[in-house]
């Protein structure tokens, strides 16, 4: 395990590099030409992707701390090898490549420390609407933008309160989704892309995200400690327990996330 102190100067660092990956994608997104392909599973990938990507790497191998880094744009790594990983960086350049294209602005850079399987730390950067966020395990959720830093809270609730704020996705609003709304009195829909759904809820402006659908451990890492830092949780629908990280399939369960529920 690594020390304290060495995680906040690793920190310090993964802000400046999630900034500046931020600047390639804002280059790109300014631009004419996203230079957009099709994945194997068809989700959209662009130049902007795999710049910000590229960075990142770079980024992360000059800290020279010898740390592994899981990417959702690297060549995926056996089991086998990444299964003796005690701490490792998990990295989405470019999570919400869909609202990327769309223009709606609602994207972000993710780096995660993952260590002994959960999220230890994390860093969130969103470049169009340049705010910054970063959690450290014990030590507090925060947001920098327009030059000042907030800690987060996330806004406390009772699951049987009236207008609760549920987040869903711009992108993926399924059956079972709207299910597990109409069981709420009287919800309010908010809708975002990307990881800024736990981030809203990390800043007190929603209550619950459920995901009812697929996801990645990448999509979550980063974001999972910065939102459990402010108060709140994020658990899987299989066995109501926090998600957990490297596994042999990086594909998350199920889950909801939750700000500060009151039994």
């Amino acid at each position: 395990m690594l020390e304290l102190k060495q995680i906040e100067q690793m920190i310090e660092k993964v802000k400046l590099i999630s900034i500046e990956a931020g600047k390639e994608i804002m280059r790109i997104y300014e631009s004419e030409d996203f230079g957009v392909e099709a994945k194997s599973d068809d989700s959209p990938l662009t130049k902007a992707d795999k710049n910000a990507n590229d960075y990142i790497v770079k980024g992360l191998e000059s800290l020279e701390t010898q740390i592994p880094i899981i990417s959702e744009e690297n060549k995926e790594i056996e089991y086998s090898e990444r299964s003796n990983y005690t701490d490792y960086w998990l990295v989405d350049p470019l999570d919400g490549t869909k609202e990327f294209i769309k223009r709606n602005g609602e994207f972000t850079v993710n780096i995660a420390l993952i260590s002994n399987g959960i999220p230890f730390a994390g860093v969130v950067y969103a470049p169009a609407l340049e705010e910054l966020y970063w959690a450290i395990k014990g030590h507090g959720a925060f947001l920098k933008k327009n030059g000042e830093t907030t800690h987060l809270r996330s806004k406390s609730f009772k699951k049987t309160d009236p207008n609760l704020k549920i987040v869903c996705s711009r992108s993926h609003l399924n059956e079972r989704t709207a299910n597990f709304m109409a069981a709420f009195d009287r919800p309010e829909k908010v809708a975002t892309g990307s990881s800024l759904k736990f981030l809203i809820m990390a800043k007190g402006e929603a209550h619950i995200y459920p995901r009812l659908a697929p996801t990645m451990e990448w999509d979550t890492g980063a974001a999972q400690i910065i939102l459990e830092e402010s108060g709140g949780k994020v658990l899987s629908v299989e066995n109501d327990l926090p998600l957990g990280y490297n596994k042999e399939s990086l594909v998350n369960p199920h889950f909801v996330a939750y700000a500060n529920e009151i039994s």
